[in-house]
């Protein structure tokens, strides 16, 4: 097939990559403005564009896809599909009626379940049992367009968001390829998506992973995992901000929610519902990540303390 493939992080590589080892012709690329990145705010490209780029292929950045130059440029190339996978940017209409086998988007989630930015994180920090991918055909709706293809896979019992990106950008690639192949040969039956069981997931704003520990320990340790390694997970102590890296449910207490009720070589602390957050390793404010005896030799933090 003739492809327009649209994608920007490192997540959206691996499809592009397998599309090309399938043996399909990826004519052009389109993805995000290069960004500003780091304290230095060193202007970066995307990584869907430095994968282009190595490969020779052509890679647009348009600001906007509303104002008919980016369609121009789709009706000259005249792709047979048009192929998103993480692109971040929403299609007008003409884009989306114009390749013959319309436009197929990979989604990290079980649509309809968790439609919207951020579904891989949002798996973890709901408590979902499993994650996956659903490939569908799209429609101008927010991910709403009929499912062909979905894989499903449980979510580790201690598995973080990034780790969780690795597995399903790896799924993606392989169940993009395996729709375009049944696609092009009519072997897939669109499915309309129900919406009375659709939920969202809305963009990640640094504030949102702020732990709160009048929640149970089993809400904020999964709130660690899912907001891992972006934002961070984070709560204040003694005045200083602290960014949680890995944590796990401890026992049963009765003290009030955010107290430390265990300082000896660990850092134990209070939470809902009579439960306890025990935190492996930190990053305390102006320092780099360390376990948390290690921070405890050189921070003495009292019993007592209320963290929040």
């Amino acid at each position: 097939m003739r492809i327009v493939f649209m994608g920007t992080p490192d997540y959206s590589v691996k499809t592009l990559e397998a599309l090309i080892n399938a043996g399909h012709s990826v004519e052009a690329v389109f993805a995000q403005p290069d960004k500003p990145v780091g304290r230095k705010q060193i202007l970066t490209p995307p990584a869907v564009k430095v994968y282009a780029n190595e490969k020779g292929i052509k890679v647009y950045q348009p600001n906007t896809l509303r104002d008919g130059t980016a369609y121009e440029i789709i009706k000259k190339i005249n792709p047979d599909v048009i192929v998103v996978v993480a692109y971040g940017k929403i299609l007008p209409k003409e884009i989306l009626d114009f390749p013959k086998y319309g436009c197929v988007n990979g989604h990290a989630s079980l649509l309809p379940r968790l439609r919207g930015a951020s579904p891989i994180q949002w798996s973890i920090v709901s408590g979902d049992e499993y994650s996956g991918v659903t490939t569908m055909l799209m429609d101008e709706g927010m991910d709403t367009g009929d499912i062909l293809e979905v894989k499903k896979v449980k979510i580790g019992e201690r598995e973080t968001a990034e780790q969780l990106f690795d597995r399903l950008s790896v799924i993606s690639a392989d169940l993009t390829v395996s729709t375009l192949e049944k696609l092009q040969k009519g072997e897939i039956t669109p499915i309309k998506q129900n919406e009375d069981e659709a939920t969202y997931a809305p963009i990640i704003k640094k504030d949102m992973a702020k732990l709160d520990f009048t929640k149970t320990a089993q809400e904020n340790e999964r709130a660690v995992r899912g907001f891992y390694s972006w934002p961070c997970a984070f709560f204040f102590i003694e005045g200083k901000r602290v960014k949680v890296i890995e944590s796990r449910v401890s026992q049963n207490t009765d003290k009030k929610c955010g107290t430390v009720i265990n300082n000896d070589g660990t850092l134990i602390i209070a939470c809902g519902n009579s439960t306890s957050l025990e935190l492996i390793k930190v990053q305390p404010e102006g320092s780099k990540a360390m376990s948390v005896s290690q921070w405890l030799c050189g921070h003495k933090i009292p019993l007592g303390t209320v963290a929040e």
